[in-house]
Protein backbone atom coordinates (compact mmCIF):
# COMPACT_ATOMS: atom_id res chain seq x y z
CA UNK A 1 0.00 0.00 0.00
CA UNK A 2 1.08 2.88 -0.82
CA UNK A 3 1.29 6.25 1.57
CA UNK A 4 -1.01 7.78 -0.37
CA UNK A 5 -3.75 4.91 -0.19
CA UNK A 6 -3.10 4.60 3.90
CA UNK A 7 -3.68 8.19 3.86
CA UNK A 8 -6.76 8.17 2.07
CA UNK A 9 -7.96 4.83 4.04
CA UNK A 10 -6.72 6.88 7.34
CA UNK A 11 -9.22 9.72 6.37
CA UNK A 12 -11.94 7.81 5.42
CA UNK A 13 -11.84 6.45 8.93
CA UNK A 14 -11.75 9.50 10.75
CA UNK A 15 -13.59 12.52 8.92
CA UNK A 16 -16.86 10.54 10.25
CA UNK A 17 -15.89 11.07 13.99
CA UNK A 18 -14.91 14.45 13.29
CA UNK A 19 -18.39 14.62 11.72
CA UNK A 20 -19.77 12.68 15.10
CA UNK A 21 -17.90 15.50 17.17
CA UNK A 22 -19.11 18.45 14.99
CA UNK A 23 -22.51 17.59 15.58
CA UNK A 24 -22.42 17.13 19.48
CA UNK A 25 -21.49 20.21 19.67
CA UNK A 26 -24.59 22.45 21.56
CA UNK A 27 -25.48 24.83 18.36
CA UNK A 28 -26.47 27.36 20.82
CA UNK A 29 -23.06 27.72 21.78
CA UNK A 30 -21.02 28.13 19.36
CA UNK A 31 -19.21 31.43 20.78
CA UNK A 32 -18.48 29.06 24.16
CA UNK A 33 -14.86 28.80 25.19
CA UNK A 34 -13.14 27.80 28.10
CA UNK A 35 -10.27 30.47 28.58
CA UNK A 36 -10.38 33.87 27.13
CA UNK A 37 -7.32 33.11 24.93
CA UNK A 38 -8.75 29.92 23.97
CA UNK A 39 -10.68 29.88 20.71
CA UNK A 40 -14.65 29.77 20.42
CA UNK A 41 -16.00 26.09 19.53
CA UNK A 42 -18.01 27.65 16.37
CA UNK A 43 -14.51 28.89 15.57
CA UNK A 44 -12.85 25.88 15.59
CA UNK A 45 -15.42 23.84 14.03
CA UNK A 46 -14.92 26.43 11.28
CA UNK A 47 -11.20 26.00 10.92
CA UNK A 48 -11.32 22.25 10.48
CA UNK A 49 -13.90 22.69 7.50
CA UNK A 50 -11.57 25.54 6.11
CA UNK A 51 -8.26 23.40 6.43
CA UNK A 52 -9.98 20.63 4.28
CA UNK A 53 -10.98 23.63 1.46
CA UNK A 54 -6.96 24.11 1.88
CA UNK A 55 -6.08 20.58 1.03
CA UNK A 56 -8.33 20.45 -1.88
CA UNK A 57 -7.07 23.59 -2.84
CA UNK A 58 -3.29 22.62 -2.65
CA UNK A 59 -3.90 18.98 -3.92
CA UNK A 60 -5.88 20.51 -7.11
CA UNK A 61 -3.59 23.38 -7.94
CA UNK A 62 -0.21 23.62 -5.99
CA UNK A 63 -1.51 26.72 -4.36
CA UNK A 64 -4.12 27.14 -1.14
CA UNK A 65 -5.07 30.18 0.08
CA UNK A 66 -6.20 30.21 3.62
CA UNK A 67 -9.53 31.62 3.36
CA UNK A 68 -10.84 34.13 6.01
CA UNK A 69 -14.34 34.06 5.17
CA UNK A 70 -16.71 34.43 8.60
CA UNK A 71 -17.76 31.54 10.19
CA UNK A 72 -21.44 30.78 9.20
CA UNK A 73 -24.21 31.35 11.73
CA UNK A 74 -25.60 27.94 12.03
CA UNK A 75 -23.69 24.44 13.03
CA UNK A 76 -26.00 22.85 10.30
CA UNK A 77 -23.88 25.43 7.95
CA UNK A 78 -20.20 24.76 9.57
CA UNK A 79 -20.99 20.88 9.14
CA UNK A 80 -22.12 20.53 6.03
CA UNK A 81 -19.31 23.11 4.76
CA UNK A 82 -16.92 20.08 6.45
CA UNK A 83 -18.89 16.81 4.82
CA UNK A 84 -18.62 18.38 1.64
CA UNK A 85 -14.77 19.52 1.57
CA UNK A 86 -13.93 15.79 3.33
CA UNK A 87 -16.22 14.36 0.09
CA UNK A 88 -14.39 16.63 -2.21
CA UNK A 89 -10.96 15.41 -0.50
CA UNK A 90 -11.32 11.76 -0.86
CA UNK A 91 -11.93 12.31 -4.64
CA UNK A 92 -9.04 14.20 -5.05
CA UNK A 93 -6.87 12.27 -3.16
CA UNK A 94 -8.07 8.78 -4.74
CA UNK A 95 -7.97 10.43 -8.09
CA UNK A 96 -3.97 11.93 -7.50
CA UNK A 97 -1.45 9.67 -8.84
CA UNK A 98 2.03 9.21 -6.76
CA UNK A 99 3.46 11.76 -8.50
CA UNK A 100 1.05 14.58 -7.33
CA UNK A 101 0.95 12.92 -4.41
CA UNK A 102 5.00 13.81 -3.82
CA UNK A 103 4.79 17.40 -5.91
CA UNK A 104 5.20 20.44 -3.66
CA UNK A 105 2.08 22.78 -3.10
CA UNK A 106 2.51 26.40 -1.63
CA UNK A 107 0.27 27.74 1.50
CA UNK A 108 -0.59 30.88 1.06
CA UNK A 109 -2.26 33.53 4.09
CA UNK A 110 -3.34 37.29 2.69
CA UNK A 111 -0.97 36.20 -0.79
CA UNK A 112 2.20 35.91 1.61
CA UNK A 113 4.04 32.08 1.02
CA UNK A 114 3.61 30.60 4.84
CA UNK A 115 5.39 27.15 3.63
CA UNK A 116 5.90 25.01 0.58
CA UNK A 117 5.72 21.49 1.73
CA UNK A 118 5.21 18.26 -0.42
CA UNK A 119 1.71 17.45 -0.63
CA UNK A 120 2.22 13.89 1.31
CA UNK A 121 3.89 16.07 3.96
CA UNK A 122 1.26 18.74 4.17
CA UNK A 123 -1.99 16.42 4.24
CA UNK A 124 -0.51 14.07 7.22
CA UNK A 125 0.51 17.69 9.05
CA UNK A 126 -2.96 18.79 8.44
CA UNK A 127 -4.35 15.49 9.65
CA UNK A 128 -2.50 15.65 12.42
CA UNK A 129 -3.47 19.16 13.63
CA UNK A 130 -6.87 18.44 12.53
CA UNK A 131 -7.23 15.58 15.16
CA UNK A 132 -5.46 18.15 17.65
CA UNK A 133 -8.34 20.44 17.05
CA UNK A 134 -11.19 17.59 16.99
CA UNK A 135 -9.47 16.79 20.66
CA UNK A 136 -9.63 20.39 22.01
CA UNK A 137 -13.33 20.41 20.78
CA UNK A 138 -14.35 17.18 22.51
CA UNK A 139 -13.06 18.68 26.03
CA UNK A 140 -15.06 21.79 25.48
CA UNK A 141 -18.23 19.49 24.97
CA UNK A 142 -19.08 18.63 28.95
CA UNK A 143 -18.75 22.29 29.61
CA UNK A 144 -20.99 23.58 26.88
CA UNK A 145 -23.32 20.90 28.36
CA UNK A 146 -23.11 18.61 25.11
CA UNK A 147 -22.24 15.06 25.55
CA UNK A 148 -18.98 13.31 24.21
CA UNK A 149 -19.08 10.57 21.47
CA UNK A 150 -17.17 8.06 21.05
CA UNK A 151 -13.75 8.88 19.07
CA UNK A 152 -11.25 5.81 19.57
CA UNK A 153 -13.18 3.47 22.04
CA UNK A 154 -16.01 4.39 23.91
CA UNK A 155 -17.12 7.39 25.95
CA UNK A 156 -18.76 7.75 29.03
CA UNK A 157 -21.14 10.09 27.47
CA UNK A 158 -22.60 7.15 25.16
CA UNK A 159 -24.98 4.81 25.45
CA UNK A 160 -23.62 1.35 25.85
CA UNK A 161 -20.20 2.96 27.40
CA UNK A 162 -18.32 1.61 30.13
Amino acid sequence: MSTREYFSKTFTREWPVFVKVLRALPADKLDYKPHEKSSAAGDIAWFLANELGCLNAAIASGRSDFPEAPRPATLDAIVSAYEKEARDLEQHVSAADDAKWQSKAGMYFRDKLITEMVIEDLFWNFLHDAIHHRGQLSAYLRPMGGKVPAIYGPSGDEKGSL
